[in-house]
């Protein structure tokens, strides 16, 4: 079986470098790391640029060309929910696959808010990234909350916390992003996880696997 996978950034798109293996084990795959998650068009037929990757502005583009390419078995999509309704977006999400008339199928996995959620999912690998990370700020993140989650990660164990990221200014943010991904990643138990966003990816993924 083959698979693409779409992720709405490139930092997303690091973290699943190292847990897809874990995942979908001898399938193929590969990712496509966007340049954020725009909007889904309204009205059919509605132009785009293509030049700017932005994920939800070419998604039903996307999903029409994946349905007419040989080889490939499914599309997933990882997005952030960041302030939206976790229900409506999916809904919204789901209607845009269906208005396509998709043969192939299509699974779309949210991380709530935003995907360093599934960091703070794996306590035990975050302290082992980050051995000094600043634990009584850890303990006032609420699970898959609709919150300021990187900035809350970054409080925890970047010095000077997400003010001084966000006063450095970009590309920082997205450093650090990486940063996470390449330290906290390989050590993160999928089992172990207790965020229900991140959950729902991996039982999602796997139960994919043994459909195809």
């Amino acid at each position: 079986m083959h698979i693409e996978i779409l992720v709405e950034d490139s930092s997303g798109a690091k973290l699943l470098e190292v847990l897809l293996p874990q995942l979908l084990g001898k399938n193929t795959w590969r990712i496509h790391p966007y340049k954020g998650i725009g909007k889904i068009p309204q009205g059919i037929g509605k132009k785009t640029d293509p030049a700017k990757r932005i994920l939800l502005d070419q998604l039903p583009k996307l999903l029409r060309g994946y349905e007419k390419t040989p080889g490939i078995d499914a599309v997933v999509i990882v997005l952030d929910t960041d302030n939206r309704d976790c229900t409506t977006f999916l809904g919204e999400l789901k209607v845009v696959a269906d208005n396509q008339n998709l043969l192939l199928k299509t699974m779309f996995r949210l991380a709530i808010a935003e995907i360093e959620a599934w960091y703070f999912g794996d306590q035990d690998a975050l302290l082992a990234a980050y051995p000094r990370a600043k634990q009584d700020v850890m303990r006032t993140y609420v699970q898959d909350s609709v919150c300021d989650t990187w900035e809350l990660l970054a409080d925890a164990v970047y010095m000077g916390g997400s003010m001084a990221i966000k006063k450095a200014g970009w590309p920082l943010p997205g450093q650090v992003k990486h940063e996470w991904a390449i330290k906290i990643a390989p050590l993160m138990d999928l089992d172990r996880n207790v965020s229900p966003s991140f959950c729902k990816f991996r039982d999602g993924l796997r139960q994919l696997c043994e459909e195809c």
